[in-house]
Formats: structure tokens, sequence, C-alpha cells
């Protein structure tokens, strides 16, 4: 067996008042794992399909607000999608249905390294970025202008990186397999994993490319999010563009210091986004390694 890492459980917060009405009409469990038939009245069942819901209707609205707390929230939200579907993978009955399809579990498991790795790398480049940040925030109190030129040459080369991850998760497709299930109960279980692996591909995208599309400024100025057909951000994160337009990096030397110190405000809170960030997407990415170790347990 491969250890998990250690977490709470992934049930129904009663203050959360997102979660507040599907909790009332649910009976309240003392058990840490249910051994009981994963079917359409299971609780962890309702629950996943019930957060499923809720993360694709927030992110249809992606429009609506473009900032790093609606980046964040999704996050969160995947997390708890992720935490319920390792619930779900510990169900005995779970594990005996899915190891009659060994295939489809290391398809699976393909997509989940696919998943692990994107967000392994994306810790490295949010890190550096950080440091890259706090470098440039002391160019800018001493206006030094060739400092900035090296801030914005990372900026470009990090820009590539992100956006070679937005490729690595647009490969992971979609595959129908429930025709490979004999029983309702099968491909009940089938249908809401793909769902699970098509958010994450979901909400991987937009973080990747809305900061991608955001290190490096093709505007003069920030006109907002947009989604284009394959959940891919075409301009940026708001924080981001920003510093990157409104507070004009350039030209320092011409600045005096009222504007400076409004360029240092702008850039210690695009820090704290990034903080909050790379805080959120830590945890998806330790999800995703429990979820990929629960499948590899199916298997073993």
């Amino acid at each position: 067996m491969v250890s998990n890492f250690r977490r709470s459980l992934s049930y129904a917060n009663p203050k959360d008042p997102k979660q507040t009405a599907s909790i009332s009409q649910k009976p309240t469990s003392s058990h840490i794992r249910s051994t009981s038939l994963p079917c359409r009245s299971h609780p962890l069942i309702s629950q996943l399909k019930d957060n499923l819901i809720h993360l694709k209707s927030s992110w249809a609205a992606a429009g609506s607000k473009p900032d790093t707390a609606w980046l964040c929230d999704g996050l969160a939200l995947l997390k708890t999608v992720h935490d319920y579907l390792d619930d779900i993978l510990h169900l005995p009955q779970t594990q005996d249905s899915l190891r009659r399809n060994p295939d489809w579990i290391e398809k699976l498991l393909e997509d989940f390294l696919r998943f692990v790795d994107a967000y392994g790398i994306f810790q490295t480049l949010v890190f550096a970025l950080k440091q890259e940040h706090s470098a440039a925030q002391v160019a800018v109190r001493k206006k030094d202008e060739s400092k900035i030129e090296m801030y914005a040459k990372a900026m470009r080369k990090m820009e590539k990186e992100m956006s070679d991850l937005v490729s690595t998760v647009g490969c992971i497709t979609r595959i129908n397999s429930t025709n490979n299930f004999i029983c309702n109960v099968d491909a009940e279980l089938v249908e809401v994993i793909l769902d699970v692996k098509d958010v994450t591909v979901l909400v991987s995208t937009v973080l990747f490319s809305g900061i991608s599309s955001s290190l490096v400024s093709k505007k003069p100025s920030w006109i907002g999010l947009r989604l284009g057909s394959k959940g891919r951000v075409e301009e940026g994160i708001q924080e981001f563009k920003q510093v990157g337009t409104e507070c004009c990096l350039w030209g320092l030397r011409k600045k005096g210091d009222e504007e400076v110190r409004m360029v240092l405000k702008r850039m210690s809170e695009l820090e704290d986004c990034i903080v909050k960030i790379e805080i959120g997407s830590e945890k998806v990415f330790r999800s995703l390694i429990n979820t990929r170790v629960s499948l590899l347990n199916v298997l073993t």
C-alpha cells in the first residue's frame, strides 16, 4: 500500500452557508469510512456531485469576478472535489468495482500523473515568481531600471513555461469508458470520476493560462478576463495586470516619490495574491497526489 498525505475528512462543513442546505437534507455520520455500496443515495456520491455542480456553475460566470479571490475559491472547491473522490475510492466495493477494469485504471493513473507533474512544476514556478517579484520591489525603491529589465526578461521566460503547462493539461482528454462497465452503479461511478477529471482540466487551464497571460503585457491596459472555447484565459488576472500596466514599472526615474509609493503598494498587494495562489495550488497538488495514490492502491 502507498501512503496518502494525512488530512481531515472532506465531509461538508456545517458552518459553510453554501453547503448548509445540502447538509440539512442528509443524515450525519460519525464514522470515517463507509463500507456501503456507492450508489446514488450514498452521501459521498451526492456531496461530490453537489460540489461539481457548484464548481462548474461558479466558473461558468468567470467574467464576473476575474481576480485572485475568485481563482483561489476555484482552487479550494477543486481540492474539496478531490477529497470527496479520495474518500469514495476508499470504499471497499468501489475498489472491487474498479479492479474489474484495470486498463481504465491505468489510463486514469497516467492522467493524474500529468496533473501531479503539472502542479509540481507550477509550485516551482510560483516560488521563482515570488523571488523575482521581491527583487523587483527592491529595484523600484532604488529606481534601478536595469533590474526592472531583468525582471521583465524573467517574466517573459516564465510566461512560456506557464504556457507549456496549459498544453500539458490540455492533452488530458475525456474518454467515455462506461461501455466497459456492466452495471448502473459502475457506470455512475465512472461518470463522476470523469467529471472530476474534466473540472480539474478546466480549473488548471484557467489557473495556468490566466497567470501566463498576465506576466507579459501585450496590451496598454487591462481590459478583463475572458475564457476561450477550451477554458483558456485570453487576458489575465486583475491584480497581475494592474502591476504590469497601470503601475507602469517603466520610467521610474521620472516618477515622484508618491508615484513610487503607489507602485510599491500595488506590488505588495500582488505579492499577497501570489502567496494565496501558492497556498491554494499546493493544497490541490497534495489532493491530486492522494487521489492518484488511492487509484494506485486499487490495483495493489
